[in-house]
């Protein structure tokens, strides 16, 4: 049975969610799902704005064929290659032989090395950035937007009805519940972490291709935002724009700590929870993440969301606790910049932890790593809390 959603009088989500996907590509840990959207626009000629994940063809083929009613499919709009809104487009063209496909050169090009058997050279409109096209009743904008996060992304712009096709930008992890747009839900709880986490996951690493999109978006006229993930926009722009503006220049969106502790015995994590103590007795807001319990798309996401980084670990193998090492990887992975940390060790006979966590610190562009830090000799001692009190003293003589 087709489940389709009316965004406006000729424009139709067709897409679908997937409820039983626990990870998204294979990594980030999901909670309620994926939404993988598709639209069709009926303006006199038929087009379809991308396809959809194998894993959701069914119900996207069926609300594709309702909204044909037995026409043909004239275009299919190409945004993004990505498996996850593609793999479902071969076979789409199998079966519409009559379909004209709108895209970039980029994307033909990876079409082509994800389907080497498809040609679709004769059949292909290929746009560059800042080209328009007819396509029934309706004038498109096509905007490129490349690393936001593959290097053919393009956005199109419906300049008939002011509707802004956006690609993975300003999507969202979840499936979509009830409403299909974003103002039928609570942006300021679950919402907006889950695009937080989203954006900073998948695009993260590529702010300042982000912030030149952003700077195209910013000289339309838009009246609705549709994503690829998760819900539409239809008003209030400005929450999830200035939340991407925020991410993609690296600002944080608090002054606070985020401590990020690994622990083998509990020894680390009394230290971080006393500092967490001091922290607030000095006005100071922290949290603290577990490496070895929170997931890695967790700690990216709350990176970008606060000023300061403490990292505690043991020495572990002469390195860093391994939790912790996946952690630091995952922050430079991700292009985490512009901001303070700190760090806190631990090791038995020869710590060492602390000595390459700095280094690993030091390469994160922008970042102040404090000379002030923890040592702990398998347990905490007076001399440990001394050393606490001086870490949070240093760490708040950089909030003043």
């Amino acid at each position: 049975m087709q489940n389709i959603r009316k965004l406006t009088e000729d424009l139709f989500w067709i897409g679908a969610n997937n409820r039983k996907i626990d990870k998204f590509e294979g990594v980030y840990e999901l909670g309620s799902g994926m939404s993988y959207n598709s639209y069709f626009g009926d303006f006199g000629k038929t087009v379809l704005m991308d396809t959809a994940d194998k894993a959701v063809a069914k119900q996207f083929f069926e609300n594709l064929a309702f909204c044909l009613d037995g026409r043909p499919l004239d275009y299919v709009i190409v945004h993004h290659m990505e498996p996850d809104h593609s793999a479902t487009l071969i076979d789409l063209l199998h079966h519409h032989t009559e379909t004209q496909v709108i895209c970039n050169a980029k994307t033909l090009q990876i079409i082509g090395q994800f389907f080497p058997d498809l040609d679709i050279s004769s059949r292909t409109t290929i746009v560059k950035d800042g080209d328009t096209a007819s396509i029934g009743s309706h004038e498109f904008k096509f905007l490129f937007a490349p690393m936001v996060h593959w290097p053919e992304v393009m956005f199109s712009f419906d300049m008939t009805s002011g509707i802004l096709f956006s690609a993975d930008a300003f999507g969202s992890y979840g499936a979509i519940d009830g409403s299909v747009f974003a103002d039928g839900h609570d942006f300021g709880s679950e919402l907006k972490d889950e695009a937080r986490r989203y954006y900073t996951n998948i695009v993260g690493k590529y702010g300042m291709q982000t912030v030149a999109a952003l700077k195209k978006a910013g000289e339309l006229d838009i009246k609705m935002i549709c994503p690829l993930h998760s819900y539409m926009w239809r008003k209030d722009f400005d929450k999830i724009i200035s939340c991407y503006q925020t991410w993609g220049s690296y600002t944080p969106e608090k002054q606070g700590v985020l401590i990020i502790e690994g622990s083998i015995y509990g020894n680390t994590a009394n230290v971080c929870e006393v500092l967490a103590t001091e922290l607030d007795s000095r006005g100071i807001e922290s949290v603290i993440y577990d490496a070895s319990v929170k997931s890695a798309s967790e700690f990216i996401a709350a990176a970008f969301k606060y000023s300061h980084i403490v990292v505690a670990a043991p020495t572990y193998n002469m390195n860093v606790y391994s939790p912790v090492e996946h952690v630091l990887t995952e922050l430079a992975a991700h292009g985490i910049k512009n901001r303070t940390c700190a760090v806190i060790e631990n090791g038995s006979w020869a710590p060492q932890s602390g000595k390459i966590m700095r280094e690993l610190l030091g390469k994160l562009p922008g970042t102040t790593v404090l000379e002030d830090g923890v040592t702990i000799k398998s347990a905490p001692d007076k001399d440990t809390y001394g050393s606490v009190i001086k870490l949070a003293d240093a760490i708040a003589a950089t909030f003043a």
